[in-house]
């Protein structure tokens, strides 16, 4: 259930308000809103606790709420949320692009992709350092010498960094060095690494699960908010159909539809979403139009030769660029902000494809 307050309320009074919540065996989670400040309660309530809150001082209506995710719920608060990393803000009518390879492998390869993701606009370096793989001999990453590599770049280029985390030992060590940590597909109900990660404050990018319901995708994001961590973001990168002339099939109804139900932000990605250069593109575009936060998209200088072999859904350095470009002009038509710092067409004119 929720609490909601009314306009005029103290702090003094929302703190004697939790703390009987508290008294009561629960565990409450304050969301200060625009207009409303909510108090979420998380755990089993006796059934007289409604009835009881309501008749507290400063408790304007107790609402029940019927989903298993209750934190993830735009119910318990109402307005976007905004993750702030150094000033760049995830979240609300922001547009951010996150863009790399799928893996970090040598100090040279990502501090240039890095230059180039800065010059064309993109705010997040990403990039791989801990690969899950579906065959137990194909490269496994560069490990937490790929994340010092990464850091290095991303310092170097003014770019955010973010990288896929597989297990909570590593949640640490990862977090020392990346702005962002990933959760991928395959880890989406691995339930230890999701607790683990919601006693940082870390944010997250939770990818949906390529057989999960949205009931289960926002179920997986509650596990990091009930843990503490609130910087939680909803990632589709496709799930899986009976088609197979994609990689998987980007469910593009779902940015509007976790909109609807969760306040958290949701980005797209369309490289796995497709696993075909070719339709990373216009499904980039689509899903900015369908109203995505952002976009993480997969960029090298020579993916032909890519280590981890999906250069088949990376871009060229220059379709990456011109992305961007045509981004900045689609974002204001969608009520989108982005705000870019990307540099002239000559920081491409050391590479050549």
């Amino acid at each position: 259930m929720i609490v909601i307050t009314k306009p005029d309320i103290t702090e003094e009074r929302i703190s004697e308000i939790t703390q009987y919540i508290e008294r009561n065996g629960v565990q409450p989670h304050v969301s200060r809103g625009t207009d409303r400040t909510v108090i979420g309660i998380i755990g089993k309530a006796e059934p007289t606790l409604a009835d009881h809150l309501r008749q507290l001082k400063g408790v304007e209506n107790v609402i029940k709420i019927s989903k298993s995710y209750k934190l993830a719920s735009r119910d318990f608060h109402p307005d976007d949320t905004i993750i702030d990393i150094k000033g760049v803000k995830i979240g609300g009518s922001n547009l951010v692009i996150m863009g790399g390879p799928c893996a970090v492998e040598t100090p040279e390869q990502i501090d240039e992709i890095a230059r180039l993701v800065k010059a064309a606009g993109g705010q997040v370096l990403r990039g791989g350092a801990f690969k899950p793989r579906t065959g137990p001999y194909s490269f496994q990453g560069t490990g937490v010498e790929g994340l010092r590599m990464m850091a290095e770049a991303g310092k170097k280029h003014g770019l955010l960094t973010i990288t896929e985390v597989m297990t909570p030992e590593y949640v640490d060590v990862c977090a020392e060095y990346a702005d962002i940590l990933q959760v991928g597909t395959r880890n989406m109900q691995n339930f230890d690494l999701l607790r683990k990660l919601g006693t940082i404050q870390t944010p997250v990018l939770l990818k949906r699960g390529f057989s999960a319901t949205y009931d289960e995708f926002l179920n997986a994001a509650e596990y990091i908010l009930a843990g503490g961590n609130p910087n939680v973001m909803l990632c589709e990168r496709g799930i899986r159909t009976f088609e197979s002339y994609t990689r998987n099939t980007l469910d593009l109804a779902a940015i509007p539809v976790l909109q609807s139900l969760s306040h958290l932000p949701v980005i797209s990605d369309p490289s796995h979403g497709t696993g075909r250069r070719e339709l990373v593109e216009p499904m980039s575009k689509a899903s900015v139009a369908a109203g995505a936060n952002g976009l993480i998209v997969e960029m090298h200088t020579d993916p032909d030769n890519s280590m981890t072999g999906d250069g088949v859904q990376s871009l060229f350095p220059d379709q990456f660029a011109n992305l961007l470009k045509d981004l900045e002009k689609l974002a204001p038509l969608v009520g989108k902000q982005f705000n870019t710092e990307k540099q002239p067409a000559e920081a491409f004119a050391t590479w050549k494809m």
